[in-house]
């Protein structure tokens, strides 16, 4: 709306017949150096934040309904879930718990965390934990598939969101990169970590099904899918001020 304003502005100082256009060209130009930008600026980090969180809301869905669908979670999730089993507090504390640690190996691999990195790592939990506890028991097995299905559509645009928002990557996906920083595949690391945590949790009583498979084989494309569409991309740099004619 400045920018609007500020344009409109410009437009009439240069073709008002009577009135003095340089003036009113350089008042213009002062005025979308003074607001413009700024507004940019302002309303370009107020659709990050929406963005940023609501993806994270709806990761913490995804969660939830393929926890939910018994289908088989994650491979992530697989562990928060048995480590939940085998020794109490909910899933939604074990995957902050989990994040905090695994953030805690960024240092020796010089990750800087952002805040999506941060926000990802209390809320996601959070979030996970509200919505198991309000969604009903998907008893019939195609409420169970449904939810599933959902799940995975749900992650998949949650991807896009949160890391679209530009704000820094969640802690896992960080690990990958780091390790992968290093010189190694990042589908060798990554196919390893995954490896490694869903082991784990179905060694403690976590959930290992279809549901496990299908996400594994369908993130990766979903993602390629939302994240390039949900890209939050910068305000392009302010041109330097013409010098006025005499």
């Amino acid at each position: 709306m400045v920018i609007a304003h500020a344009l409109r502005a410009s437009r009439l100082g240069a073709d008002s017949r009577g009135g003095p256009g340089p003036a009113a060209n350089r008042s213009g130009s002062t005025d979308r150096r003074r607001h413009g930008p700024s507004g940019g600026r302002t309303g370009l980090w107020i659709r990050r934040l929406v963005q940023l969180y609501g993806g994270l809301a709806l990761y913490g869905l995804g969660i939830a309904l393929q926890v939910a669908s018994g289908l088989g979670n994650d491979p992530w999730d697989v562990f928060h879930q048995g480590l939940a089993l085998r020794f109490g507090l909910s899933i939604g504390a074990w995957i902050i718990i989990a994040g905090a640690v695994v953030m805690l190996l960024w240092i020796p691999l010089r990750q800087r965390p952002g805040l999506g990195t941060v926000s990802n790592v209390i809320f996601v939990g959070l979030f996970a934990d509200l919505f198991l506890a309000v969604l009903p028991d998907p008893e019939p097995t195609a409420a169970r598939w449904a939810y599933l299905i959902a799940a995975i559509l749900v992650g998949g645009f949650a991807t896009g969101c949160y890391i679209g928002a530009g704000l820094g990557p969640g802690p896992r996906d960080g690990l990958m990169t780091g390790l992968a920083a290093r010189g190694h595949s990042i589908r060798v690391v990554r196919t390893g970590i995954e490896v490694t945590v869903v082991t784990a949790g179905w060694l403690l009583g976590g959930t290992v099904g279809i549901g496990t498979l299908l996400y594994a084989v369908t993130i990766g494309p979903l993602a390629h899918v939302f994240i390039p569409a949900l890209e939050i991309k910068p305000l392009p740099a302010s041109p330097p001020p013409r010098a006025s004619g005499t």
